[in-house]
């Protein structure tokens, strides 16, 4: 595995990002289902609803959605939304293996995370709380971004840890992608996140592990 440099700038303190370089294996395609089982199943096993708030990586990204001037729970951190659907009992959705993998992470960490295709973005990256008037398409529609944590790229507003963006949203052809987690860096290093991202795909070998990196 490479290393991936991850050109960003935060004006926004307490985060820290994993990147990662994916690809779709051929192979591994029949164990999807089964790792979406397996990381839904451990999520109704370690955590329960009423005492999620409390939850030390919950809590923190909390703070520092707080810190950047939103309402986490008007807004939920995409984690924190997952999660309560799942608790609620939804099943684990079945996408696209990257978008898949994606979810997986993001419920085993409790953390936000997005995959951006190949292709429909640029960097340096900034982290930064969205601007007066600033908003994007979201895969939920028109989304003002004021106020709300932001990743931004050479182009403009790319993802937020709330919903995603159309621009650099994964499709049926997309077979290559940049992963992102977006984690309180008083909580959970990159490099702590990548193990769990390796133990994964280890379980469930649906993507190539490229490169990776985070700041």
């Amino acid at each position: 595995m490479d290393i991936l440099e991850v050109p960003i700038r935060f004006e926004l303190d307490g985060w820290t990002l994993l990147m990662a370089g994916l690809e779709v294996a051929r192979e591994g395609a029949d164990q999807l289902q089964g790792l979406r089982q397996s990381v839904t199943a451990k999520v109704r096993e370690t955590r329960n609803l009423e005492t999620l708030s409390s939850d030390p990586t919950v809590a923190g990204l909390r703070r520092l959605f707080r810190a950047a001037g939103c309402d986490p729970t008007r807004y939920r951190p995409s984690s924190e939304a997952l999660l309560r659907r799942l608790l609620k009992g939804s099943e684990m959705p079945e996408i696209h293996p990257l978008v898949d993998l994606n979810n997986c992470l993001s419920a085993e960490l409790a953390v936000p995370c997005c995959v951006m295709a190949e292709g429909t973005f640029e960097p340096p990256f900034v982290m930064r709380a969205g601007q007066p008037g600033e908003s994007y398409e979201s895969l939920r529609g028109p989304f003002k971004l004021e106020g709300k944590p932001l990743l931004v790229d050479a182009l403009g507003p790319c993802d937020a840890p709330i919903t995603g963006s159309q621009r650099v949203k994964v499709t049926a052809d997309t077979s290559r992608a940049t992963l992102v987690a977006y984690l309180p860096a008083d909580v959970l290093s990159w490099e702590a996140a990548l193990e769990t991202l390796e133990s994964l795909l280890t379980e469930g070998p649906v993507v190539h592990l490229h490169a990776a990196g985070g700041s």
